[in-house]
């Protein structure tokens, strides 16, 4: 299927792998790249050596195109970006807003950019900085999310910029692929639905717990850093929400120390990353510890399979995806659901 977002990536599929962290890894991309999709490396929860392993190995399992998920507001930001173009990278998105001057940086290394935005003003400033795309994800998305819906923010994207626009929140099947170009999108992006394959590394019985999630076991909750974060209900978020402030800071104050060691980061940087987290952002010190404190939540659940002692980021999708198929049944699956719909819309336009 040929758009404006396939020619853009170079891709088969109007098919995006979200960079999703601890789970978006060399395997997964891989195997989504392979499928004809855009697969995209999840980089914020790896060191820089680990990024460029892990890219190699991507390169090394297929020659598609793939990306890697960059956060622009992290202190080594720029040394991630020199990487990109030093391995020759055909893609780089952001989960926040890059700045123009980073932008212009990719572009004239001939990286393509492709900002993850949630609102019509923050796409039109990246798009007004010179982003190539913009994907665009609905408050059904998983993690960080906003309270649009994506069937009411995707058309404002669409209207307000000149860029291919990707739809991410709720996708799942060739119908939503076909509602989305309806709508005008060029694509769609999925996380969850990718994280529930086979090629999947995230452990087998946290794929259960996904499976057996209904709708309403997916909810929005400021427990885990003080933003809006969608996931699995369980009972441990439940624990986090009765946590009281003080027990909630120590736990944070452990898993913010564990991260550095993890991560390698020093305290003077982590500091200095609050301080970016925090500009422009009405979020206390506390929130702040919080946010560095997720990652090893999300560790928890889905590296070391303790769903008692982490957090699983989930779209609302998550309550209809019944199997695990691998990243070339499930593309295949979708591109060919999507020209049933297709033949089938096409038969209604010949009736009339």
């Amino acid at each position: 299927m040929d758009t404006a977002f396939t020619r853009l990536v170079g891709v088969r599929h109007p098919v995006v792998q979200t960079g999703m962290g601890w789970v978006a890894g060399p395997r997964l991309v891989s195997a989504a790249a392979g499928a004809g999709a855009l697969g995209i490396l999840g980089s914020a929860t790896m060191t820089l050596d680990q990024l460029r392993e892990a890219i190699r190995e991507v390169r090394a399992r297929t020659d598609a195109p793939f990306g890697v998920n960059l956060r622009a507001d992290a202190g080594d930001a720029g040394d991630r970006v020199r990487m990109l173009v030093e391995e020759g990278v055909r893609v780089a998105s952001f989960a926040l807003a890059p700045s123009a001057e980073l932008i212009a940086g990719l572009k004239a290394a001939g990286i393509v950019v492709i900002p993850s935005v949630g609102a019509r003003r923050h796409a039109e400033k990246v798009a007004s900085w010179g982003a190539d795309a913009v994907i665009v994800q609905g408050g059904e998305g998983g993690g960080h999310t906003g309270e649009v819906a994506t069937t009411v923010l995707l058309p404002q994207v669409v209207d307000a910029v000149d860029i291919p626009v990707v739809a991410a929140g709720g996708f799942r099947d060739g119908r939503g692929l076909v509602a989305a170009l309806a709508y005008g999108a060029a694509g769609i992006a999925m996380g969850t639905r990718f994280l529930l394959t086979s090629d999947s590394t995230v452990p087998e019985a946290v794929k259960a717990r996904y499976l057996a999630a209904s709708v309403r076991d997916v909810t929005v909750t400021t427990a885990v850093d003080g933003l809006p974060h969608r996931m699995l209900r369980t009972s441990f978020v439940d624990s986090l929400e009765r946590a009281g402030r003080v027990r909630a800071l120590l736990r944070a104050v452990r898993g913010a120390s564990a991260f550095r060691r993890l991560s390698g980061l020093t305290w003077p940087r982590m500091i200095r990353d609050g301080l970016v987290l925090k500009h422009g952002k009405d979020l206390s010190w506390g929130q702040v510890l919080l946010a560095a404190n997720t990652p090893m939540l999300l560790r928890a659940a889905m590296v070391q399979g303790r769903t008692d002692l982490g957090v699983m980021a989930s779209g609302q999708v998550a309550g209809v995806i019944n199997d695990l198929p691998s990243c070339a049944e499930l593309v295949e699956r979708i591109m060919t659901e999507a020209e049933e719909v297709l033949g089938v819309l096409e038969g209604f336009r010949a009736v009339r």
